[in-house]
């Protein structure tokens, strides 16, 4: 059962919505930052505030996040962002390429994260979490939104259906082609169907976001004990998040980058790699995408090998070490590259298949000595994983495309 509720959005008026839509902080680089932040508009100043500030102020630092409070702040005192008088639930439609998914926007209960019906399937690191923490409650708002996933639901596809005929709030193209439609369920009758339905849903899955709602809860938990008479209605037991069905969603591949060899030359390297895997070298100029779960690309001294693994080390592999994110880990980066925890150790880069395989050759022939491309995981690896309690490797997923932050925000109070 997954409680979610109707909540009074703060959100673009209708011709800005384009300018203030932005990709989530977390994939945003301090330069890109920047260059986005010359759109007044953009709602980078919120999350990525150190733009507005000195150039070497600690990312880290109170002023970043007061910083973030002014600039909300300021969108909704200009008028730039309005709120809703009425609680609603929200439609939000991305589409690339000519596949589109479709989620419900709404909030979604920080107990059901906590009592597990909201299901993870990756390990957050402290730092980030406290960031986010930090953001969250002084900006006294879910700024963006956490991508979720549920088992499609026949009931919920005809109800989105009904809805998006009713005509959009929002719809424009984002600068990288994505089209973004969004509409607004304000019928009471409409939005108590809903929540019906999602209570008769077992779980809900985190698809990307981990560190966004592990914060949301924390504030959430924060708040309940400074005010130890608190119902649960109230908002901040609530996050910010976007519901879609699972067979909608397109994961891509997160790929691989490694600083050296670990002192091994070409030729020792290949030999090593040979152990557990079946190479062949491609002719010069030929860039290898993996085909099918057990095969990588290797991108090494200006060639790329087609890697597929032995069936030997495929014996008696539970889900996590199946995973080929963890056949790459398990048997190339940990015992010959010495890369034993890729979420701290410098030497590895991860980039996300958006960017291509260029960006992979271009990497290696600047500051790398080898790459890896690799298979996407799949949805039901994902949620298998979570059913059991278990996490993912690092950078296990890239999920495209990504949710912008700015269309709805979510207040605490």
């Amino acid at each position: 059962m997954v409680k979610i509720k109707a909540f009074n959005a703060i959100r673009p008026k209708e011709k800005l919505a384009k300018y203030v839509a932005e990709l989530p902080y977390d994939v945003v680089t301090y330069e890109e930052a920047v260059e986005k932040g010359k759109n007044k508009y953009s709602f980078i100043h919120v999350d990525k505030a150190e733009i507005d500030l000195d150039d070497n102020i600690d990312v880290y630092s109170d002023k970043v996040y007061k910083r973030a409070k002014e600039n909300l702040d300021n969108m909704i005192d200009s008028g730039i962002l309005i709120k809703d008088k009425k609680s609603c639930i929200y439609i939000y439609s991305e589409t690339m390429n000519g596949k589109t998914q479709t989620g419900i926007v709404a909030c979604f209960s920080i107990d059901d994260y906590l009592n597990n019906n909201i299901k993870k399937h990756e390990y957050t690191t402290k730092k980030k979490e406290i960031d986010r923490i930090n953001h969250v409650n002084t900006c006294n708002a879910n700024t963006g939104p956490i991508f979720l996933t549920y088992k499609d639901n026949s009931e919920l596809e005809s109800i989105i259906n009904a809805c998006i005929q009713r005509g959009n709030i929002y719809s424009f193209i984002s600068d990288d082609g994505i089209k973004h439609e969004c509409f607004k369920i304000d019928d009471e009758n409409i939005i108590r169907n809903i929540i019906n339905v999602f209570y008769n849903i077992k779980s809900l899955y985190i698809a990307d976001g981990h560190h966004r709602a592990a914060s949301a809860v924390e504030v959430g938990l924060k708040r309940r004990n400074e005010n130890k008479k608190f119902k649960g209605n109230e908002e901040f037991n609530y996050f910010l998040g976007i519901a879609f069905p699972h067979n909608q969603l397109n994961i891509l591949a997160y790929n691989r980058v490694i600083k050296d060899l670990n002192g091994y030359s070409y030729d020792e390297f290949i030999r090593r790699v040979q152990e557990n895997f079946y190479i062949n070298k491609l002719p010069l100029g030929t860039q290898y995408k993996p085909k099918e779960k057990g095969e990588f690309g290797m991108y090494l001294n200006n060639f790329w090998y087609r890697l597929k693994v032995k069936e030997d080390v495929l014996k008696d592999l539970d889900i996590v070490n199946n995973l080929d994110v963890s056949i790459l880990q398990n048997n190339i980066l940990d015992p010959i590259l010495n890369i034993k925890d890729p979420r701290q150790d410098e030497r590895i880069e991860f980039v996300g298949e958006i960017k291509g395989l260029k960006e992979l050759e271009i990497k290696v022939s600047e500051d790398f000595d080898v790459a890896f491309s690799m298979y996407p995981t799949s949805i039901d690896e994902i949620m298998e994983i979570a059913d059991n309690g278990f996490v993912m490797p690092p950078k296990s997923t890239w999920f495209e495309p990504k949710l912008r932050s700015g269309l709805f925000i979510h207040s605490l109070e």
